[in-house]
């Protein structure tokens, strides 16, 4: 025979809670020794681990005491729907983990996955991190504006990054970012960057170089971003202009302002 702390320890909980389960009617108490102690067989012990291990997995203590009570069949089927709900808590919390996991990047916590991608393959590729952040945070409000074109736009981006003067530009524009607004390097390579998108037009199209379709609040917010970011940017856009291009999310050749315009990705100055 089992003192209560015997028990307890067999079962793996404290006497405490095996007082606790006796105040709710879960296990049974047996009768007092002639010394006054209680005595538990090899049984209580049994009913014990599995009232232990009902609570463990979260079935209310009311429920418990059902199970307890019904009999083999009914027992099995309860304890199958138990490990159901277990299985589809840790599969919800494994998504938790995933995204936390996003999170602690820095880029998951408004992108969809093939975003966060994208911007990994730009670090991967050298580019500047003020520059990928730029991109970052231009696509955070396009992606929540517009996310059945997200899929399009990264597949469009992942095309130019194939181009091997793409990745030089994007290169050039981060050793930009460290030049006063009255640097000479700045025109060199707005003059780049004109010489790219006028190139980049005439062989696939001014609408390759952008979409239209955003709306002119949400153009306004995006610039905001990159120039907050970049402030050598807003001077950049000025010399590019003098080149024949103007704007920053919404791309317009100078000469064609009044026809289509060109909207592209965020961030984007290719």
């Amino acid at each position: 025979m089992l003192t209560i702390g015997e028990l307890a320890s067999y079962a793996g909980v404290t006497v405490r809670a095996v007082r606790h389960y006796h105040a709710k009617g879960l296990l049974p108490e047996p009768e007092r020794d002639r010394s006054g102690y209680r005595r538990y067989d090899a049984g209580a012990v049994v009913e014990l681990i599995r009232i232990r291990t009902l609570a463990e997995a979260g079935v209310p203590l009311a429920r418990v005491r059902e199970l307890l009570r019904a009999g083999e069949e009914e027992f099995a089927a309860a304890v199958a729907d138990i490990d159901r709900r277990l299985r589809a808590e840790i599969r919800e919390r494994q998504r938790h983990r995933e995204r936390i996991a996003r999170l602690a990047s820095g880029d998951g916590l408004a992108l969809p996955p093939e975003v966060v991608g994208l911007l990994d393959r730009l670090r991967a590729l050298g580019v500047d991190e003020r520059i990928v952040q730029v991109e970052r945070d231009g696509w955070i409000p396009l992606a929540a504006h517009s996310p059945d074109r997200v899929p399009e736009w990264v597949a469009r981006k992942r095309e130019q990054l194939a181009d091997p003067r793409v990745i030089g530009f994007y290169r050039t524009l981060g050793q930009a970012l460290d030049r006063s607004d009255d640097d000479p390097r700045l025109a060199e390579v707005a003059g780049e960057l004109a010489a790219y998108l006028t190139r980049l037009a005439d062989e696939q199209g001014e609408g390759y170089v952008g979409d239209a379709g955003l709306a002119p609040p949400l153009v306004k917010l995006m610039d905001a971003l990159a120039f907050d970011t970049a402030p050598p940017a807003r001077r950049l856009i000025e010399l590019l202009k003098e080149r024949g291009w103007t704007g920053w999310t919404k791309l317009e050749r100078v000469d064609r302002a009044r026809g289509a315009a060109g909207t592209r990705p965020p961030g984007s100055a290719e």
